[in-house]
């Protein structure tokens, strides 16, 4: 059975506060929907001062998810690592999978917006190096013995749940990115399908002489929306998705490779382009897709039609894939 999941940002351009309170409390909902009909995984990630209201607190969301569900995992995927505190990112992932059971999957990332980083005040040039002591301290902080920090004796408590710490993987789609997680030993979780990427990361195991394994997305990894009439769907919600598209598209320079990269610019162009897709529920079994990722809220997506593409996803999509 392909690896389920649903996908939340929580994207709305122009809303209120109160708009977005209320988007933020359906997205709980929708998670715990999703955790009692057997979905694996809920997964978000981090963008900041966007204008158009994308997540800027993962973590924060992933806690509120643990606490409305039961066995669901959350996969912050990614964050940006450098625009972190070292030893208070070791804490909070630490507590939230003491909460969760060890539910939660953290990819940790550099990101590809400059802007980011001036909005925190944080060297640019320097992510590299910033990366590299953010990883480094919190794998050693989870061991929960004293460590050496910025030339302090430090030591953080408590311990996780997870042996021998909460699942953290690098993201990217450099051969920094894997280079690094290869000298740590940490899993490679590469940003598009790209096998020359995973077979340079097992080069620099072997280099290295450690451990690891990739989680690479497939050759099609598209975004879902679940409806009974795509035609109809895409005539009046296809601005979302091609919002979310070009939010996207404008962040990530010629170099950037992402699964979810998209060069349309009309909503035409994104239907064609099948990087998001609306189908039938017999569609989306039809796709024998080995993950199934439904984005319910893209790009500002109502939330009746978001509940509409959930309900249709869980009662007809999943038994299908189960038989």
């Amino acid at each position: 059975m392909p690896v389920t999941v649903v996908r939340f940002n929580l994207v709305a351009p122009g809303a209120t506060p109160a708009a977005l309170s209320a988007r933020y409390r359906a997205a709980l909902e929708m998670a715990a929907y999703a955790d009692e009909h057997g979905i694996a995984t809920v997964q978000t990630e981090e963008h900041h001062g966007a204008g158009n209201n994308w997540l800027p607190s993962p973590f924060a969301f992933a806690g509120a998810v643990f606490g409305a569900t039961r066995n669901i995992a959350v996969t912050v995927s990614a964050v940006i690592g450098p625009l972190h505190d070292p030893l208070r990112l070791a804490e909070e992932i630490a507590v939230l999978d003491l909460l969760s059971g060890g539910r939660l999957v953290t990819v940790a990332g550099i990101g590809y917006r400059p802007e980011e980083y001036a909005l925190f005040d944080v060297d640019w040039t320097r992510r590299g190096r910033l990366q590299d002591e953010l990883l480094e301290t919190l794998l050693a902080a989870w061991s929960g013995e004293e460590f050496t920090y910025r030339g302090r004796t430090v030591r953080l408590t408590p311990r996780p749940f997870t042996a021998p710490h909460p699942l953290l993987l690098v993201g990217g789609s450099s051969k920094a990115a894997a280079r690094r997680a290869a000298r740590l030993g940490l899993p490679f979780f590469p940003s598009a399908h790209l096998p020359e990427l995973e077979a340079y990361y097992k080069e620099r195991l072997t280099e290295y002489g450690t451990e690891g394994w990739v989680m690479m997305p497939a050759p099609q990894t598209p975004l879902l929306h679940v409806a009974e009439d795509p035609d109809r769907a895409w005539a009046v919600y296809g601005e979302h998705f091609l919002h979310e598209a070009r939010t996207y598209a404008s962040w990530q320079s010629g170099q950037i490779r992402s699964a979810v990269k998209s060069a349309a610019t009309t909503v035409a162009e994104l239907r064609a382009e099948g990087v998001y897709r609306i189908l039938t529920p017999e569609q989306c079994v039809a796709q024998e897709l080995d993950n199934l990722v439904l984005h319910p809220l893209a790009g500002g997506m109502p939330v009746e039609e978001g509940w509409r593409s959930l309900t249709l996803f869980a009662e007809r999509v999943l038994p299908a894939l189960g038989a």
